[in-house]
């Protein structure tokens, strides 16, 4: 089997899904993945960072075994190490972004308004809880499919804004206790 940029990426991403599975989760998280309280079943603290570690190994696995090498194995070159050095810098610079959009949002409005608002306390309500999701999330995915296709265009805004928007409906709707990222920060 050569060794190929995906199969390298893929190992890599399996590694990394192995460590958020098996020590951040298990040492990070209190709660388990289903927490039984009063006979009452609710999601644990542990179960989105648990089903996103799943679905990174899942696609890390695709990526490094699945694939059909090409005709001639392209090593891993400077160039390969620079775009993921990119990504990842740039996905951080996103997390920033989803880190105090909402507290920034907050600060102005209550600059604007004169009231004594904190963010801390608006964390759960509409529209403070999405504002640092859909913006982080957004350019992130944004970022990343412009870097793959090497231009921006509306399609991948638009898929961008649908995948966060996705994403809220999954994790956010169907459940009262459970934060966002990065509300649970705050």
């Amino acid at each position: 089997m050569a060794m190929t940029q995906n199969r390298w990426i893929g190992l890599v991403v399996c590694v990394l899904a192995l460590v958020l599975l098996f020590v951040w989760i298990p040492l990070d998280v209190e709660t388990g993945i289903v927490e039984k309280i009063r006979r009452q079943v609710e999601i644990g603290d542990a179960l989105g960072p648990t089903v996103a570690g799943v679905f990174l190994l899942f696609g890390g696995v695709i990526l490094a075994f699945v694939e059909r090498p090409p005709s001639e194995p392209k090593p891993v070159d400077g160039q390969a190490i620079r775009f993921a050095l990119l990504i990842v810098v740039y996905l951080g610079v996103c997390f920033l972004v989803m880190l105090v959009t909402g507290p920034a949002a907050v600060w102005v409005a209550s600059q604007a308004t004169g009231s004594d608002l904190e963010y801390r306390l608006l964390r759960d309500t509409v529209p403070w809880k999405y504002l640092g999701f859909l913006t982080g999330g957004t350019l992130a995915i944004l970022g990343v499919i412009s870097l793959a296709e090497r231009r921006v265009s509306l399609k991948a805004l638009i898929v961008a804004v649908a995948a966060v928007i996705a994403m809220i409906a999954i994790y956010d709707l169907p459940f009262d206790d459970l934060l966002l990222p990065p509300n649970g920060d705050f």
